[in-house]
């Protein structure tokens, strides 16, 4: 580590012992700048707080003073504007003593900020993909990236699996192209399950790569778990936790978030709240509460998962279970951050929960991570930037558009012909007006992006139809679901912590205005996805903790006795893996049978409708995170026949093709897909049947399990 501080410039090595007191530095920044200056593409796997950033940091600086390079050399690309303004001080630490300049470009920043101060584009440059994507559509500003010799991506593992992911891809390409080199590309991330096939999906074997990758070492985690049925009493037990202290409350929705906040407010000192819907200055007074030097409490959602230091803490909150132990490993990673013991406490309403909580942090014992899965069809962001396209070149052919889209990486497997009745449906869906040999944006493009100035295009990030809440003033408050909305004009709500009265709404506009209430009833909602459940390794932890009879952490004894409730609950003759099937005379008659799979509700959800289909209309089949359970109401069989019946089923469901399964399954609401409406139904059932059912993980799971039938009583057998 030294002989690598010893080769670093001399401005750098006097930042880093001078300013910031370092002497050499860590092994994941050492072996991180061997990387970097190789040349190659670099994946940094490191815990939260173990330096990534800096590992990043060093060898672009060293390199630029090194060489006196000017202009935009590093584009610093940040999944949340959040992080972007916290990492924009550990940046300015390093950089400005040296001479480099710094410069952070998002929507939260008015007009005027940006753009290069004194006309001087700066060294390094921190923005959003959707923020990118505006720079590289003006001529003024796309310029001065032809000099940009590296990318940065912080939090990949928040890209990989998502349409925000595809576009970035995009984006990486197109400055490729803009530079007319392999602009190197490092990423950032704490957590991933499969980090090789992370980095080739980063790479794209454009030229070598190097995966940098650092355990966690051994740290004392000290964790504690309240169990209370009662909502009243979880909410005593959070305030009996966290009043007096530094403490970061995760919570899994929004809605929840609100009300917890109001539940809590006015018995916790500093109280703040955090999620995606509130106004970038009530988030941002939120991240700052921890500078000051009383207690603070943030309820937040998975918004301050991510990098974001919050400093020193003295305890994370968790109320219920994060669905995956990536969550998990990013939420705890928040605590004891300056070399303390990590305190996590959970709050948590039944032995269930309970079980699922320790089999998550199991789990992380094991090291057992979410692998990530980069979606296969992207028809929404080929829509997007079809459209963003014909905005922005005028009179094209079909052959433009399809040359130009299909270059890019994530495009390249679409098929030309897929490619043309895209266009052709667009034309005749009037998205597209075509001009001879020519097309251009249609009138109903127009319509849809248009009155937004086509500022919609930039992002893939569907808004759920929110409206824009807003003071008489013009003060934003925040963002609400339109469905609420427009069910509930009259309603008191909880936004921000705070009570307000919905007193006018504006469609045409999406806003609505709202004015402070008196304390009273008041609910809140937003649309979202359906709920994912819990990711399969976390269910199949669960599976192995049953089939050795209990967890391997040191819990109490009245956890020991809770964990052993919930156990209870799967049949004892359940083993490690496979899938097991049960049954049982129904409460109103007929037989309900259980197929236990353990394997999560995305699973399990595919299945249930497979077998819906091979047993016909009258069997009720239900589904959560752990089983699968089909009743026929009335129906006189025996349990053992209703168990063969289900076998045979689930024997036939192994045979289907990966055709025939497509042509079964609906189509979920499409909201979650920003430019669905203009996706021909084909591939759009296409793209949601591969990236939301996932089928073909779906076949190769359920073709390698075991089918056992568990032997029961069968007093009246038909």
């Amino acid at each position: 580590m030294s002989n690598t501080f010893s080769r670093l410039h001399e401005s750098l090595q006097q930042v880093l012992s001078q300013r910031l007191g370092w002497t050499e530095i860590r092994d994941v920044q050492a072996r991180a700048y061997a990387a970097v200056i190789s040349g190659n593409d670099v994946l940094v796997i490191a815990p939260t707080a173990g330096g990534k950033s800096e590992a990043a940091l060093i060898p672009i600086m060293d390199d630029i003073l090194k060489n006196g390079r000017c202009g935009v050399n590093c584009i610093y690309i940040s999944p949340l504007k959040a992080l972007i303004n916290d990492q924009e001080e550990r940046f300015r630490a390093f950089c400005v003593p040296t001479s480099l300049s710094v410069m952070k470009w998002h929507g939260d920043l008015a007009k005027g900020e940006r753009t290069w101060p004194d006309g001087e584009p700066p060294h390094f440059l921190m923005i959003t993909p959707e923020s990118l994507e505006v720079v590289l559509q003006g001529k003024e500003y796309a310029k001065d990236l032809r000099q940009v010799r590296t990318i940065i991506i912080d939090e990949l593992h928040a890209f990989v699996e998502s349409d925000r992911g595809v576009q970035m891809k995009v984006l990486l390409d197109r400055m490729d192209i803009l530079t007319q080199r392999k602009i190197q590309r490092i990423g950032l991330s704490a957590t991933t399950g499969n980090p090789e096939e992370v980095l080739a999906w980063l790479s794209e074997n454009r030229q070598g790569r190097e995966l940098v990758a650092i355990s966690s070492p051994p740290k004392e985690k000290q964790f504690r778990f309240t169990v209370e049925p009662e909502y009243e009493g979880r909410i005593e037990a959070l305030v009996r936790i966290v009043r007096g202290k530094k403490a970061l409350v995760f919570v899994n929705s929004r809605s929840e978030a609100e009300k917890i906040a109001k539940a809590v407010s006015g018995r916790i000192r500093n109280l703040h709240i955090h999620h995606s819907s509130l106004a970038p200055v009530t988030r941002k007074a939120a991240e700052d509460a921890f500078s000051s030097p009383d207690g603070a409490c943030i309820i937040c959602t998975s918004t301050l998962e991510l990098g974001i230091d919050i400093g020193s803490l003295d305890i994370v909150v968790q109320i219920g279970c994060p669905d995956t132990v990536s969550s998990f490993l990013q939420r705890t990673g928040r605590a004891g951050r300056r070399d303390g013991i990590a305190s996590v406490a959970w709050i948590l309403r039944n032995s269930c929960e309970l079980l699922c909580s320790v089999a998550i942090i199991e789990c992380a014992v094991k090291r057992e991570v979410e692998d990530l899965t980069p979606p296969k069809k992207p028809y929404n962001v080929l829509l997007q930037q079809i459209f963003l396209y014909l905005h922005t070149h005028s009179r094209v052919t079909r052959r433009q558009v399809f040359s130009a889209l299909h270059s890019h990486p994530p495009f390249r497997g679409i098929e030309p012909e897929v490619f043309d009745a895209i266009l052709s449906h667009l034309v005749n869906t009037g998205y597209i007006t075509p001009d001879g040999e020519v097309i251009m944006p249609g009138p109903e493009a127009e319509r849809q992006f248009g009155r937004s100035n086509w500022k919609e295009l930039y992002s893939v990030i569907t808004g759920g139809e929110e409206y824009r809440a807003v003071t008489p003033e013009g003060e934003m408050v925040g963002k609400l679901d339109a469905r609420f909305v427009n069910s509930n004009t009259d309603s008191v709500i909880s936004l921000g912590g705070r009570d307000w009265s919905m007193v006018k709404t504006d469609e045409g506009h999406n806003i609505v205005v709202l004015v402070p209430s008196g304390s009273g009833r008041s609910r809140i909602f937003w649309t979202g996805s359906e709920a994912a459940g819990f990711s399969p390794i976390v269910c199949r932890m669960i599976q192995r903790i049953h089939s050795r009879g209990g967890s391997i952490l040191p819990l109490g004894e009245a956890e020991r006795t809770l964990i052993a409730e919930a156990l209870h609950r799967i049949p004892d003759n359940v083993g490690a893996d496979g899938l097991y099937v049960t049954s049982r005379k129904g409460t109103r008659g007929g037989v309900d049978v259980q197929i236990f799979s353990l394997s999560g509700s995305r699973f399990n959800r595919l299945l249930a409708y497979l077998l819906r289909h091979h047993l016909g209309n009258r069997a009720q089949v239900r589904y959560n995170d752990l089983l699968i359970r089909v009743q026929r109401p009335g129906r006189v069989v025996g349990t053992v026949c209703a168990c063969a019946e289900i076998q045979t089923a689930l024997e036939s469901v192994r045979l289907m093709s990966y055709e025939k399964i497509s042509r079964l399954l609906p189509l979920p609401r499409t909201e979650s897909w920003k430019f669905a409406p203009a996706i021909p139904v084909g591939f759009l059932h296409d793209m949601v049947v591969s990236d939301y059912y996932h089928a073909d993980d779906f076949m190769e799971v359920f073709t390698r399990l075991k089918v056992t039938v568990l032997e029961v009583p069968d007093p009246g057998g038909a």
